[in-house]
């Protein structure tokens, strides 16, 4: 049954892709050029096109002067970084199902995707009771014993009770209210169900109002979200990937089960090529979608270009941020290749307790206080501004505390004094500002660093890597190394031309490629040449996140008596 683009897709299940649609009628009926991002594609009655991925690109809000209940007046259209802040309505009509949550609603790994539900009849489980009400957290879908379930939590008394539910469960299930806050693209991402509006109501806006704004001056009503898809599409006779919004008025019918799938073009992103099996390296492919830059590698990745993909693995990077008291902060992955050379810049450190986790066997920590410290006890060190410390060890000491002795942690240190030391004691919870003094003078490669010291440390590039036409982080006046991390790389060169190779980041290059069946004639790489990668503020915590979740958190810095 023919049913508009647009329906078709805002009804579109991701895990039912990729689909294959015949375009029935609409304003192309005669065929006619339609071009969306630099594409240009002809959609004309007959035409046949694989569906191989969408995501939101725009939102269409229609405006409610008071509250969601009251009648839009006007629409506008919203790019997904437009500013300001915004909490999610609760819908009010509810899910018939765990099915349909689960086919409606992103539920995924990071905070937004867990969202929470209640019903309004007691849900009886073999080891638990749901009360009517009660907020219900879903976390995650897999198979349990052989059955799709929904793993959930409910938090009675302060504890998490975990239970699963199975996707055949039916009954009532309303959306609970939501007190958090989301950018425009979170809630594009996260917060609007498959064939449902969403209702927003605007939190704070970033920025003043300006003639430029399509909301009204001091709006302060509600949001009635409506998604605009952008649609990655493979046409028949065609090496590239078409990109087309869902709005567009043309009519569609779902031929997949009645039709060859694999006559198409069968485009691999990098993660696809990346789970390939290591024998089936090396490959040769063509790019069907190159990503954006000018910087070497990805100047050369453009469409129709063949490359030579020569194996995958996984190498070590440093995560490195600009030092700088403002933001944006810059964020690079250096390799460990890197030819350039570095030197020391000072440490800052917030506590006492930093300057014991700092502290290092191979050199003493020597450092100078920003900020002055009041002693409550006569047994410890009142700090001024200016005094230096050459740190020694963390030791327990005996305090008089309301007239009784305790023992707290503390940090021994040496005060250098104009001819002398003196030996004192700094309480490990003193909040005070200490920066490091350097008296190495010495220039360092970054893999001796990495050995040599523990992270994060501060530096600055001294000699920058000649082996490079732009050295992107030679001209950042500090840099902090904050960790090592492991990350997946694909080598590839030209086919044209295989004097070099590069490496490509796997989960951060938006590129597809189309697999050639044709020989390798080199098996064997040419002179691999690898770069300095600046990434985004929101690759940074992605990398860090991922990074993390294998790492336990540091020990949290003691208290002060009370």
């Amino acid at each position: 049954m023919a049913s508009t683009l647009e329906k078709f897709i805002h009804s579109l299940d991701p895990r039912a892709l990729p689909r294959v649609l015949q375009i029935q009628s609409g304003i192309y009926f005669q065929g006619s050029i339609y071009e969306m991002f630099g594409n240009e594609c002809c959609l004309s009655t007959g035409e046949v096109i694989k569906i191989i991925g969408f995501r939101i690109n725009k939102l269409i809000a229609s405006i409610c002067e008071n509250n969601e209940d009251s009648r839009f007046s006007a629409k506008v259209e919203l790019p997904l970084n437009f500013p300001g802040l915004y909490k999610v309505v609760a819908d009010k009509t509810p899910y018939v199902s765990i099915e349909e949550i689960t086919r409606k609603v992103s539920i995924g790994p990071t905070r937004f995707g867990h969202p929470c539900f209640y019903s309004p009849e007691d849900i009886k489980l073999a080891n638990l009771t749901i009360k009517h009400g009660e907020q219900i957290t879903f976390n995650s879908v897999e198979k349990v014993n052989g059955t799709m379930a929904v793993n959930c939590g409910v938090v009675r008394n302060n504890q998490s009770h975990s239970f699963t539910l199975p996707l055949s469960q039916e009954g009532k299930f309303y959306e609970c209210e939501d007190d958090q806050i989301y950018t425009l693209k979170e809630i594009a991402e996260w917060k609007i169900p498959k064939c449902r509006n969403r209702i927003v109501k605007l939190s704070n806006t970033l920025h003043t109002w300006d003639a430029s704004n399509p909301l009204p001056e001091n709006f302060d009503g509600c949001l009635i979200l409506t998604p605009v898809y952008e649609v990655q599409a493979v046409m028949k006779f065609r090496k590239d990937i078409v990109h087309i919004l869902s709005d567009l008025d043309v009519e569609v019918k779902d031929i997949t089960d009645s039709y060859d799938i694999s006559s198409f073009l069968q485009p691999l992103s990098l993660e696809d090529v990346f789970e390939r099996t290591s024998k089936e390296f090396p490959m040769v492919a063509e790019i069907m979608e190159g990503p954006s830059g000018s910087q070497k590698p990805y100047n050369l990745l453009h469409i129709g270009k063949e490359i030579i993909i020569y194996k995958k693995y996984q190498a070590t990077r440093v995560l490195a941020s600009e030092i700088r008291s403002d933001s944006p902060k810059r964020h690079f992955l250096i390799p460990m290749s890197y030819k350039g050379k570095f030197k020391r810049r000072p440490r800052e450190f917030p506590t006492a307790y930093d300057l014991e986790i700092a502290r290092s066997e191979k050199e003493q920590l020597h450092v100078v206080a920003t900020k002055a410290f009041d002693s409550p006890h006569k047994e410890l060190f009142s700090v001024s501004v200016g005094d230096q410390f050459l740190v020694q060890q963390c030791q327990t000491s005996e305090v008089l505390y309301e007239g009784r002795k305790k023992v707290i942690d503390v940090l021994a240190c040496e005060q250098i004094l104009s001819d002398t030391y003196k030996k004192v004691l700094l309480p490990m919870y003193m909040e005070g500002g200490f920066v490091e003094v350097i008296h190495d003078k010495k220039q360092y490669q970054l893999s001796e660093i990495c050995k040599q010291f523990r992270l994060p440390f501060n530096v600055k590039v001294s000699v920058r890597d000649l082996s490079v036409e732009e050295d992107v982080v030679a001209a950042v006046p500090g840099l902090q190394f904050e960790e090592e991390i492991t990350d997946s790389y694909l080598l590839i060169s030209s086919t044209s031309s295989p004097v070099e190779s590069w490496e490509i980041p796997v989960y951060r290059l938006n590129m597809s490629v189309h697999l050639l069946s044709r020989d390798v004639q080199t098996v064997v790489p040419p002179a691999t040449k690898t770069m300095v990668e600046e990434i985004s503020e929101e690759q940074y915590y992605m990398v860090r996140r991922y990074e993390n979740q294998t790492l336990h958190p540091p020990p949290r810095p003691p208290k002060k008596p009370t």
